[in-house]
């Protein structure tokens, strides 16, 4: 089980690193958002794999901590306004600039 995370939380973060890498706004954001959840699952992973107990302290000998998964819930509203404003801040910039380049300019300069 550990192994398939691992294998997931990298292919996540090689897909994202490679799609930040495009030369287009679109592929920019995907990037974004795979990226953010390659870490949401690292956080999430961070409390421990328990299979078949509560989720709570003190309710078992072996529990998972609670933390990471607070931590994640906050870190997917943070990440879904992210999101949220680089579409908008890329929607804009393809209005003014007439081109979905990240540095502004078309395939042609």
């Amino acid at each position: 089980m550990e192994l398939l995370l691992a294998v997931m939380i990298g292919t996540l973060t090689a897909t994202g690193v490679y799609l930040l890498l495009r030369a287009r706004t679109f592929p920019v954001v995907m990037g974004l958002t795979l990226l953010g959840y390659a870490v949401n699952l690292f956080l999430f992973v961070s409390g421990r794999l328990v299979v078949g107990e509560p989720p709570v302290i003190g309710a078992s000998e072996n529990p998972s901590d609670p933390l990471p998964q607070a931590l994640v819930l906050t870190a997917i509203v943070i990440g879904f306004g992210m999101i949220a404003f680089v579409v908008v801040l890329a929607l804009r910039a393809r209005g003014e600039l007439h081109s979905d380049h990240v540095d502004g300019h078309g395939e042609d300069h």
